[in-house]
């Protein structure tokens, strides 16, 4: 999971500057919850920054230093955030740490990372130990549902072209793709072509394997880890979780 992440991190904060629409929902949560909340999977600090610059008090983790880096370079821009920002380098699953949260966050993908069922109880059943008794857990994931039903193609797809902020030079951006519905993998090439400035092409291609999940599966991950679901919706908007939404994102709550 790292070695993706350091070798596509200084395109990440370009890639997701548009992705804002789940920041609303974490910013009421934390309102009603308080701090400190817990950001798994913090990366360049998409949400753990903002939650801070609200005045919520969140510590992070991430197993990638060129992300961390970043967030770092962010943090050195906002010297008033200190008080309000902490994180650490490593494994969540090997983490400890005697603080108790009342609200813990595996934003947007952050669960797919963790590709075997012992990987996911572990990560679980380390939450939970992690949690207050009253505290709430989001996890944010697509709608495998509407994955699973979409046709292969061996096509090389475009995504987008960006201009990368350290050089200036424009990157076209592809990827190709392949679902292994058996074992609800996506593997996925993400293929970065760099233009520079004399014409040529400098390609780097970032392989990336996620794990898809089906509401009855996490539903089950969660009870044996001491979880249960509160709530399911289809966007991070509160939307019914149906045939055809787009995401897949559950409340859980710790069993009493």
């Amino acid at each position: 999971m790292s070695a993706y992440y350091n070798l596509i991190a200084r395109y990440y904060d370009i890639e997701t500057a548009d992705r804002t629409d789940d920041l609303v929902l974490y910013s009421e949560l934390a309102g009603q919850y308080g701090g400190p909340i817990f950001d798994v999977g913090c990366g360049t600090g998409r949400v753990l920054l903002h939650l801070a610059q609200e005045g919520h008090k969140v510590h992070g983790i991430d197993s990638s230093r060129a992300m961390l880096d970043l967030l770092d370079n962010k943090l050195a821009a906002l010297p008033h955030l200190a008080e309000y920002v902490s994180y650490t380098e490593g494994d969540i699953l090997t983490y400890e740490d005697a603080t108790l949260y009342p609200l813990m966050l595996l934003t947007y993908n952050a669960l797919m990372h963790f590709h075997d069922q012992d990987e996911q109880i572990a990560l679980l059943a380390k939450l939970r130990s992690l949690m207050k008794d009253d505290g709430l857990l989001i996890i944010d994931l697509p709608n495998a549902g509407e994955t699973f039903a979409t046709e292969d193609s061996d096509s090389l797809i475009f995504d987008r072209t960006f201009l990368d902020p350290e050089t200036g030079h424009m990157v076209m951006l592809q990827s190709y793709s392949s679902l292994d519905r058996t074992m609800q993998l996506m593997q996925v090439d993400w293929i970065y072509d760099e233009i520079t400035d004399d014409g040529t092409v400098r390609r780097t291609i970032a392989p990336h394997l996620l794990r898809y999940y089906f509401y009855p599966e996490i539903k089950l991950l969660l009870e044996r880890t001491g979880f249960a679901v509160e709530a399911v919706y289809g966007d991070t908007e509160g939307n019914p979780f149906e045939d055809g939404c787009e995401r897949m994102v559950i409340y859980a709550t710790p069993n009493s």
